[in-house]
């Protein structure tokens, strides 16, 4: 087992990667965050924020607040309450009265002044239409919000607004049982699982001539081998219309493919469960430009806790939907892919002029062919980030695309929150370099909630450009958490603290916001004069190390003291049992007790000593021959000191069995006398069903009869009647069957010596030989 673990570390085979210790552990301080928090005596369920120049438009329970992006202070409000009349029938159906409020769930802005917001209004989902003036609401027109916005507020529903149209993946239904993608008049077919099959949508964007969205479901193609969910993308094109006669309201260009995040190898290990999607990003990554989409997976709730960051490239999207149709030929059929002989001309969902014109034969084969064959890979081979962990789980993503470094390399910087209220923040070091691979890096790990909600959703904010300085100082932009309770507002980085004293400090962060200023002695964030330029700021996100910076003090080597940390195997880390005193991280650790002062938090450094593989090598293949040579010794001396005599080397000395004694006697001069069977006889009554007695004879009746009679012959008489009776054996030609007693019970054959003489056979004997 060590030399394969030393294989997998020599050369680089094992895929899975360990859970990566974050550069900076971050408990906030009262001072470090903006918080705003709208209803104090209920929760408001957050869930939605959409931008709107200066502000922000969080919706939540009956209300959307307009809140300052600056300082998340309140400026105005919509109050929007369900009318009477809808409460009361949702109490009638059987919802509670938390249930039975209206949530807000939709939240568009078709044109500057104007605000479409829809809401689950009781159950009973209805969408407003207002004009904004001088930041006053007035509603000018109202609509149903079926198939747009969704019944119950914890169900997951997702929209876009594209060229004035409204896309939306919701259900339609109170129930909750009819998935829908709608784009009035065009749905999905209703209650048909190979098309949606109670699907959790996560998210959706436009790109070109189409719209996709991104949702979880169960798996059509795995339902012959139990229950499973996997995650899909799905498209519809934008000038769909519909098709002729009953598919008028139908798409007619409806597709989806699984997207595979797993764990490269024989037997990839899958995160099957979709939780989160970032907006569309665009950037260079290696030696070319993608368009890439970041998200979030888990693996089901019911298996090993674990999550994942994967992303997917818009090109290898439409690459699958370019590729096989995958069918089911019979219900106990494999699904295997369709010969493409067999895909009729025009090619079924892709886009066309007029949908309307459509022959019969392809809209019949999109309406049972929707599964492509392929998945969609993850773009950099692997999942840029896993962690395993009783504590959290991953649930949004937020993503701040190409932040430029000096040298001019640019990364793509990832948020995700998690169900337990931390932020992750994290960077593929190797992006810049290369598509291929993946080199993780977590910069920071920090507490935000402390009550530990769950993260409903994330958003970077910036009212200006990061790299233009505004009256000396620059808007690095804000992270805003939304969780059900409360809006929280954050900074990007924590670059700009006076704890971070060193050049080796700044640039082991690893992290894009920061670099070592050589000409003011500081680490500094990007947007600073002339951050482009190389020769006044040092940074290396690929390696955390440059050679101008000199080489930080050395700290214990104890291998132990992330545990002491309470980072135990990366799987239970608790920030608020972490101790000061050992810091786990490699470079920097922000901890901090729970009494705060009014500096915010408290930064401790120290750097561990780093090995090189091949130090690493050479001590688990010392290891290994120590631990050989150590019992090699050791079982020596054990066999020499617990070595017996000769004649006392019987595995059972006080046993009665002669089996092992003769086996080891068996080179001996005198043989020893063998034990004699042993023979138990027992002897047991066997019940014979007594016949009715004859009416002939009346004093059979009496006790008398009971009796034994003395036997005339060998057999008895005819009119002989006995107690019990057995059947004579046989065991000639024409009877070859085993004698039976009158119960039909089978009996061993020992002859005649087997019965007693008297009639009665009231006895057997049964001989047990211990042998």
């Amino acid at each position: 087992m060590l030399i394969v673990i030393t294989i997998c570390i020599v050369e680089n085979l094992c895929a899975w990667q360990e859970n990566v210790r974050p550069k900076l552990y971050v408990e906030l301080g009262a001072d470090e965050f903006l918080k705003f928090q709208g209803n104090d005596s209920t929760i408001d369920h957050f869930k939605l924020v959409l931008r709107d120049e200066n502000s922000l438009l969080v919706g939540g329970r009956n209300v959307v607040y307009n809140i300052s992006i600056f300082d998340l202070t309140e400026q105005q409000r919509l109050v929007w309450h369900s009318v009477e009349d809808d409460v009361k029938m949702c109490l009638v159906k059987g919802k509670d009265e938390d249930h039975c409020q209206n949530y807000i769930r939709v939240l568009v802005m078709p044109s500057p002044g104007n605000l479409l917001v829809c809401g689950t209004n009781s159950f009973r989902p209805m969408c407003h239409y207002y004009s904004i003036t001088a930041n006053n609401y007035t509603l000018e027109g109202e609509k149903p919000g079926q198939a747009v916005c969704p019944y119950d507020p914890k169900h997951n529903s997702t929209a876009v607004f594209v060229d004035n149209e409204l896309y939306s993946g919701t259900v339609a239904d109170f129930s909750g049982t009819d998935p829908i993608i709608y784009r009035e008049p065009l749905q999905t077919e209703q209650y048909d699982s190979l098309s949606l099959n109670a699907p959790n949508f996560v998210g959706s964007f436009s790109q070109g001539d189409f719209v996709y969205f991104f949702f979880r479901e169960t798996a059509v193609e795995y339902i012959n081998c139990g229950k499973s969910v996997f995650s899909r993308v799905a498209r519809v094109c934008k000038w769909d219309k519909g098709g002729p006669h009953r598919f008028k309201n139908r798409w007619t260009s409806f597709l989806k493919s699984r997207l595979n995040c797993s764990i490269p190898g024989d037997f990839p290990f899958y995160f099957n469960e979709i939780q989160s999607a970032s907006s569309l990003v665009e950037g260079r990554y290696g030696h070319g430009n993608s368009k890439l989409i970041y998200t979030v997976f888990t693996t089901p709730t019911n298996s090993i806790a674990g999550s994942a960051i994967c992303a997917f490239s818009l090109q290898d999207i439409s690459d699958t939907f370019e590729g096989n149709f995958k069918e089911q030929g019979g219900v106990n059929s494999n699904w295997l892919p369709v010969n493409s002989a067999k895909v009729p001309d025009p090619r079924p969902g892709s886009c066309h002029n007029d949908s309307r014109t459509l022959p019969d034969l392809t809209l019949n084969f999109i309406k049972t062919h929707s599964l492509m064959d392929e998945n969609v890979p993850a773009f950099f081979g692997s999942p840029i980030l896993t962690r395993v962990s009783t504590v959290y789980r991953f649930t949004q993503i937020a993503v701040d695309p190409q932040i430029k470094t000096p040298g001019g390399k640019t990364y793509d910087v990832i948020f995700v929150g998690t169900d337990h209220g931390k932020i992750i923040k994290a960077v593929n070091a190797e992006s810049a370099d290369s598509s291929k691979h993946v080199s993780s890096v977590v910069i920071e790990e920090l507490d935000v909630i402390p009550s530990s909600e769950p993260i409903r959703n994330l958003e970077i904010v910036r009212t200006m450009q990061y790299d233009t300085p505004k009256d000396g100082s620059y808007d690095d932009g804000k992270l805003i958490v939304i969780t059900d309770s409360k809006v929280i507002a954050i900074k990007l980085h924590r670059c700009n603290s006076e704890k971070i004293t060193s050049c080796s400090e700044c640039v082991a962060l690893q992290d894009p916001y920061c670099a070592w200023d050589k000409i003011a002695g500081k680490c500094r964030s990007h947007g600073t004069p002339r951050w482009m330029e190389e020769n006044y700021f040092y940074q290396s996100v690929a390696t955390g190390q440059h050679a101008a910076c000199p080489s930080g003090k050395m700290a214990s080597k104890d291998i132990n003291a992330g545990e002491r940390q309470g980072y135990k195997g990366d799987l239970d880390y608790d920030p608020h049992r972490a101790s000061k005193d050992q810091p786990g991280g490699e470079v920097i650790n922000i901890m901090q007790d729970r009494n705060y002062d009014e500096k915010g938090p408290q930064i401790t450094h120290e750097i561990i000593a780093q090995y090189t593989v091949e130090t690493l090598v050479m001590a688990v293949l010392a290891g290994a021959i120590f631990a050989l040579l150590v019992g090699f010794v050791t079982g020596y001396f054990c066999g020499r000191r617990c070595h017996k005599d000769e004649d006392d080397n019987l595995p059972y000395p006080d046993t009665e069995y002669e089996y092992f004694e003769q086996r080891q006697n068996v080179n001996r001069i005198q043989a020893e006398p063998k034990l004699l069977p042993q023979v138990e006889e027992v002897t047991y009554a066997e019940p014979v069903l007594l016949p009715q007695p004859s009416s002939q004879n009346k004093m059979q009746h009496s006790p008398k009869n009971t009796l034994r009679k003395p036997m005339v012959g060998h057999h008895h008489g005819v009119n002989s009647e006995t107690l019990f009776q057995f059947q004579p054996d046989s065991y000639n030609a024409r009877d070859t069957y085993r004698g039976r007693d009158n119960f039909g019970t089978l009996r061993s054959h020992q002859g005649d010596n087997y019965r007693r003489g008297d009639g009665f056979s009231t006895t057997r004997s049964v001989k047990k030989v211990y042998l």
